[in-house]
């Protein structure tokens, strides 16, 4: 104010303003807690456990694992952070659905952002009796050794799992056993056959496997191995050949065993003797209690029944319900050379009794029909199966359905 309005302010009465008073410094602000940090798989086996990382927590503080139902948050995990401020969460096994959203929280610090974890079905893709030589090897020599699978090594790829009966000796040993039919394919057709038809595990519990002999059996075991497939039913002793060979697919854990009906003389394995596991119950019960303990769900093969019947025997409905009592949820057969019943087992089990023949040199109509089998896993066993139907032709499985 000038001094003359001062006096003129004065002189009317009027107290003159006071001078402004500068505004105080705004308080800082403090930062925000850190956010910890989730990181979990983008799919998962349905019904399976949902292990997921959690980092930058307070160190030494409990950390939770929430996911989200029905618009409200549920805490299913919690668990302490080390001292990087990390922990290791699980969702438990649970109900099949499609997805899960799930959060980290922590002490002193913000939720993690959200992550979806999608779930689906793991896929195995079964089929019955595959043989790399007589006929086949006559086929294969003359159009190369992935002609006969031609027509269903797409599907087979396809699928998580593919799984089969290899009925042959694997190896350039031996001599021929003394039996009515001996059947021998080379190692570098199987290794080309398996890359191309994507195949994960071979039964050798079957009653050709042992045809050049002991050293040709153990050639087989290795040539299969070579491929990076998994043999079951058979090994250099008997508990190799019961052990449970194990795949794990988007977290489901699925161990295969197999177990051979048919024995020629001098093909079952001993305690310190090469050979094929046998249909022995209380084997099958032992065996399948061992897998169950390494895997969420267990794949039983037999080489069982009667050839050409296309009924299952007696014996046959037996084994498949010692097995499914010991704990398999899928059991799966070969060796009538026909195809045979598929059955559900109680809510999430299914027996294939014979899936017949696959890659073979069929001679009739009823050989000749054969398929793939294929089964939808999850954490509670089987949630469904269809066989995809296919026609030999040519010792080559045409599909049909």
């Amino acid at each position: 104010m000038s001094g003359l309005s001062l006096v003129a302010a004065i002189a009317a009465g009027v107290a003159p303003a006071p001078p402004p008073v500068p505004a105080p410094e705004p308080a800082p602000v403090p930062p925000p807690p850190p956010r910890v940090t989730l990181a979990a798989p983008r799919l998962r086996a349905a019904a399976t456990a949902i292990r997921v990382r959690v980092a930058g927590a307070e160190p030494g503080a409990w950390v939770a694992l929430d996911e989200r139902r029905d618009g409200e948050w549920v805490r299913v995990d919690r668990g302490r952070a080390d001292a990087e401020g990390r922990a290791v969460l699980v969702r438990p096994a649970g109900t099949r659905q499609a997805r899960h959203r799930l959060r980290a929280t922590g002490y002193l610090r913000r939720p993690s952002a959200s992550r979806v974890v999608r779930t689906r079905d793991v896929t195995l893709a079964a089929f019955g009796d595959a043989n790399l030589g007589d006929g086949v090897a006559t086929v294969m020599a003359a159009r190369g050794p992935r002609w006969p699978w031609s027509g269903v090594a797409p599907t087979l790829r396809a699928a998580d799992i593919a799984f089969g009966n290899l009925e042959c000796a694997v190896s350039t040993r031996g001599a021929p056993v003394p039996k009515e039919f001996t059947f021998r394919g080379s190692p570098s057709h199987l290794a080309s056959i398996v890359r191309y038809a994507g195949l994960d595990v071979l039964n050798l519990a079957n009653n050709h496997v042992g045809d050049y002999g002991t050293a040709a059996l153990l050639d087989t075991i290795r040539a299969v191995r070579a491929t990076g497939a998994l043999p079951v039913g058979a090994g250099a002793n008997l508990a190799e050949a019961a052990r449970a060979r194990v795949v794990e697919r988007l977290g489901l854990r699925v161990a295969f065993v197999g177990f051979s009906d048919i024995v020629p003389a001098g093909f079952a394995a001993g305690p310190s003797s090469p050979g094929t596991t046998t249909a022995n119950p209380a084997l099958i019960r032992s065996a399948i209690a061992a897998a169950r303990r390494r895997a969420d769900l267990v794949v039983a093969t037999f080489h069982w029944g009667i050839e050409r019947d296309p009924r299952e025997s007696a014996r046959q409905r037996q084994l498949a319900a010692i097995a499914r009592a010991a704990g398999a949820q899928a059991v799966i057969g070969a060796h009538p050379h026909v195809l045979q019943p598929i059955r559900r087992m109680g809510a999430h089990g299914v027996v294939a009794y014979s899936l017949g023949n696959f890659v073979w040199a069929a001679g009739s109509p009823q050989s000749s029909a054969t398929g793939i089998l294929e089964v939808r896993l999850s954490g509670r066993g089987v949630e469904g199966h269809r066989l995809r139907r296919a026609t030999i032709q040519q010792t080559r499985p045409v599909l049909t359905g």
